[in-house]
């Protein structure tokens, strides 16, 4: 009988504040939020186009967490400053992912805004300072790539933005995928 594999170490998400918003970890009480994200029909027409359960939802919360614990950085929570009104999901990760195209150890960034955040400048905010804080971070090397399906022109204003610049266009389960790359300052 083999050993039992050690357990994740102790990690610690880091809380990012910045003029408007907090990122935090998630948590238990998180899962009604972001059910009401992932289940919403408009915000997953260019994420797979399919809503999710509220047992999917939670393998997701438990995904994001483990994540930080395996490697390093993940994805967080994102709320309103002043009044902790849920506005979404951003992060970085490493989902590995099956492509016909490699990211060569790129994390990937994501960013999903809820429709009553939508355009106010949240997304830009929130991936800034996430940008930001992996720049500094070792875990995480200095290029990373976003995936956005063919026609979410809001996602692709962002990611221009943020310095992303198409590298490749691709399939991801059957529908049309650009990826984006950029090396963070």
């Amino acid at each position: 009988m083999s050993a039992p594999a050690e357990p994740a170490s102790r990690f610690t998400i880091p809380r990012i504040e910045t003029e408007r918003l907090v990122l935090r970890g998630h948590t238990v009480a998180d899962l009604d939020d972001s059910h009401s994200l992932w289940s919403d029909p408009e915000i997953v027409r260019y994420i797979g186009g399919r809503v999710a359960t509220r047992e999917e939802v939670w393998a997701r919360v438990q995904r994001y967490v483990g994540h930080w614990a395996l490697s390093g950085f993940g994805f967080w929570m994102v709320r309103d400053r002043a009044t902790d009104a849920f506005i979404g999901e951003v992060g970085i990760a490493d989902f590995q992912r099956t492509l016909d195209l490699s990211f060569n150890g790129a994390a990937e960034a994501g960013w999903v805004i809820s429709p009553s955040a939508q355009g106010k400048g949240y997304a830009l905010e929130a991936m800034r300072t996430v940008l930001a804080w992996a720049a500094r971070h070792p875990a995480v090397q200095r290029r990373t790539v976003c995936m956005i399906e063919v026609g979410n022109e809001p996602s692709v204003r962002v990611a221009t933005k943020l310095g992303y610049r198409e590298h490749a266009r691709t399939t991801y389960k059957g529908d049309p995928v650009v990826v984006y790359e950029r090396t963070n300052d």
